[in-house]
């Protein structure tokens, strides 16, 4: 079984906790030690950014990140070599974020294969059209038993968010507002209103609620309405400060109780 369903399958009344780092921030050779120490800590699952020189969807931190990364010297191949070299050693799930021009050009069918033998279990296009993901990306993808998560925001309507719970398979990403990524203090009433709308619709697959989560108001909304929680600014700056996987974890789980 895919590693994403078992997952969600298995978490009864748990809430989940997903964080995303940008492979090759800070360091090129540190992404199998980030990933190690993320399961040790007790993190569900991962998602994994492929530094990319225009990402449309990130915020200054993670922009930040991918361009430190690229100065490193990382990429998508390297980036697949280094999770095929720990995939004995990791047992959660692994996803990829990255953007269709990197993936394109990498050739979607040698991406999927590699994804296969690096141990991913499914992977997130933020540039992605739907009709592209139905008629090229999803026929491969399921061939290869991995999934391809879709987002939706508060301006996805009802209809679309319909067609992309039944053609899709895993989890929805539910990004928390239609802005760019980045830690906020808190969801105001627009957001609760917007995760109450979510809820309502009874929707085949589990969500997760990302952008924005750094602290204990953000994170507790986001589980309360969801499977579970995705964090990614917060903890790509402490990672980034504290060069330490370990570290930024500790910090981060300090962070999340405020």
């Amino acid at each position: 079984m895919n590693k994403i369903n078992e997952l969600f399958g298995k978490r009864g009344d748990k809430k989940l906790l997903s964080l995303y780092f940008c492979a090759g921030c800070p360091t090129v050779e540190g992404t199998g030690d980030v990933i190690k120490a993320m399961e040790r800590e007790g993190i569900s699952m991962i998602e994994v950014g492929i530094p990319f020189s225009d990402p449309l969807a990130d915020g200054p931190v993670i922009q930040s990140a991918g361009a430190m990364a690229l100065r490193n010297g990382m990429t998508l191949g390297r980036l697949l070599t280094q999770l095929e070299d720990i995939r004995d050693e990791v047992n959660i799930p692994l996803v990829l974020m990255g953007y269709l021009n990197v993936i394109m050009h990498f050739g979607i069918e040698n991406f999927c294969k590699a994804c296969v033998k690096a141990g991913v279990s499914g992977f997130i296009i933020p540039d992605l059209p739907f009709k592209d993901y139905m008629e090229v990306v999803k026929p491969i993808a399921d061939r290869y038993d991995l999934r391809v998560i879709m987002m939706i925001t508060p301006e996805t309507s009802e209809e679309r968010i319909r067609f992309i719970d039944e053609h899709t398979d895993g989890f929805i990403y539910m990004v928390s507002s239609a802005s760019i990524t980045g830690a906020q203090q808190n969801f105001d009433e627009a957001k609760q209103e917007y995760f109450r709308r979510i809820n309502a619709m009874n929707l085949r697959n589990p969500r997760m609620i990302g952008f924005g989560i750094s602290n204990r108001q953000t994170l507790e909304s986001a589980q309360a309405n969801a499977a579970g929680a995705i964090i990614g600014s917060k903890f790509v700056t402490l990672l980034n400060e504290t060069r330490s996987p370990e570290q930024a974890l500790r910090q981060l789980y300090d962070a999340l109780k405020k």
